[in-house]
This record gives C-alpha cells, structure tokens and sequence, in this order.
C-alpha cells in the first residue's frame, strides 16, 4: 500500500534538504520531486512549491493541500489549475531574519552614505560626508506584515525615523502607523528612504507610479524586496535618470531573471540583487510544513493560510 504522497517543485530551492528535513517531522509521508519523480498523481495530498509551470496543479487529483515555498502568494492566488484548496505560506523565523537583515542593510547603505563612499571609490577619490543622526533619516516601510513588522521594528530599535504604512490600522512601539491613501502620501512626501514590502494583489499592482515617484522628496531612495510588479519600472528609470530620485536598491523585477540590456542594468545609482532578500531554511521551515499537514489531516485549517480574496 503506498503512503501519502507530497509533491516538490522549486527551480532554486534544494529538494535533498527538504527531503531531509520533512523526513525528520513526518516519517510517513512520501516525498515526490516534480517533475520527473511524481509516481501515481493521484497518490499527492500535498504541494510544497515555489513558481510552478502553468498546468502543473491540474495532474493532482486530490490536492489537500499547496504550501508555497515563501511569503509572496501572488503565483499561485491567480492560477486557473488550482482547485479550491488550502494555500498556506511560509514564515519561518529564518525567513523573518533574513529580510530584516537585507532591509537593515538597504537603509544603512544609503543612510551612512555607503553609496557615495563606492561611486567616489571608483573615481579614486576621497569624499568626505558629514555622517547624520540615524534619528534624522526618516524611513517609510510600506507594509506591515509578518515580515514587514520585523523590519520596522528593527529600524526603529537602531534609532532611524522610521513610518509604516499598511493596509489595516496597526500601532507597533516606536513606529509611526498610517493607512489609507492620505497616509501613503503622506510616507512618500515625507521620507529619505521608502521601503516596499506590501504583497502584490490585484489592488497594489502597480502601487509606486510616475505620479507616487513625483511625490517623493528629491534625492529619496527606493527599496523593493517585495514584487516588482508593485513599482513601474518605466517611470521609476525615468525619475532615477532626471536625479529627482537619488537610488534605488532593487531585489525584484517585473521579469526574472532581469533581461540582459534591460536599461536598470545601466540605470545610475541602482543596486541590483537577484531576488536574494529572504529565502527559506529548510531545517527551521520544515516544522510549519509539517504542522499545517498535520492540521489538515485532521480537518482543521494549515498555519499561515492564504485568504484569496486578500490576496495573501
């Protein structure tokens, strides 16, 4: 009699190790590695996946479960092969610290004026920059969510000015909370660095614009390491090129990988990170795996589930 089956599909993501991991919380459950060592489809319960081809949901007939291999759902909330199934994401503390480590990053970077340091640096010269307050750098993180709040608060817990902006009201110790239309330009008017980390949903695509990018304080920076359908790329090259923005420090792209000769390749004052920012361990991440297959076995709903109609 052959076990309950679950189904891998990731072109970055190591299947050993997951393998490895899901043994050591679910020995009974047999791990499949599309799309060549799927066996009897009808055999899968479960997916664990990240950026599956379309189609690839339509061979499983009795799907119980698709975990996604990260936080973003955006891939998989607007599939037509998927049957109404739970759909949970990943948030494991791995995941968590390293987003806050490349957000931290990205602000410190322009905040201590790294990026001047390295243009100077390639025209073999000294330039000296005063250093400021990290008080006096205001930072506007859109997106308050289970990444986003780690990030904010570790912004603020380092000194930074730091607003948040999110769909819902919210109230985190040392971060100013805002929403709604009014409060996102009161972010973009207002900030040194904005930081994006809302989900992509039908509503947010598309958020940052020519006309968001207008209202942002001349010399501002961008930070994306959300999706790159939520910044149009045509107008944030355009307000890179006029210096109107002063940098942008990108992780994510409307096409990945980006295309060679894509103009953000030359654009001045972008760093270009390839989709890097928070990545999933598979040792820490296997136990919500496991614990939301196990919820589901019994009949009640995974950890992290996804709300379609949200979007995340």
């Amino acid at each position: 009699m052959s076990r309950e089956a679950l189904v891998f599909y990731s072109a970055v993501d190591d299947p050993a190790a997951w393998r490895e991991a899901l043994a050591a919380e679910l020995p009974d459950l047999d791990f499949r590695v599309a799309p060549d060592g799927v066996g009897d489809p009808a055999e899968v319960g479960y997916a664990l996946v990240w950026s599956p081809p379309a189609g690839f949901f339509s061979r499983f007939p009795n799907l119980r479960l698709v975990t996604n291999l990260g936080a973003g759902v955006d891939a998989l909330v607007r599939r037509d092969d998927l049957v109404p199934v739970p759909i949970s994401r990943l948030n494991d503390p791995g995941m968590v610290q390293m987003m806050a480590s490349y957000i931290i990053f990205a602000v410190t970077r322009y905040a201590r004026d790294i990026d001047v340091f390295e243009a100077a640096q390639r025209r073999g010269e000294w330039t000296y920059v005063h250093p400021r307050a990290l008080s006096e750098v205001k930072v506007g993180l859109l997106g308050l969510g289970e990444l986003g709040t780690p990030a904010a608060l570790a912004l603020a817990g380092m000194g930074y000015s730091v607003t948040g902006w999110s769909r819902s009201a919210k109230t985190l110790p040392g971060v100013t909370c805002l929403t709604g239309r009014d409060g996102l330009e009161t972010i973009l008017a207002g900030s040194d660095i904005v930081v994006v980390l809302v989900p992509l949903t039908r509503e947010s695509e598309g958020l940052i614009g020519a006309a968001e990018l207008a209202m942002m304080r001349k010399g501002a920076k961008l930070v994306n390491a959300s999706r790159g359908k939520l910044v149009d790329e045509a107008a944030l090259i355009a307000a890179l090129e006029s210096g109107h923005l002063g940098g942008a420090t990108l992780d994510v792209f409307v096409n990945e990988p980006l295309p060679a000769g894509h103009p953000l390749w030359t654009t001045p004052n972008v760093l270009i990170t390839p989709h890097i920012a928070s990545i999933t361990v598979p040792a820490l991440a296997a136990r919500d795996v496991a614990e939301s297959i196990r919820r589901v076995r019994r009949g009640e709903a995974p950890l992290h589930e996804v709300h379609a109609a949200r979007g995340y």
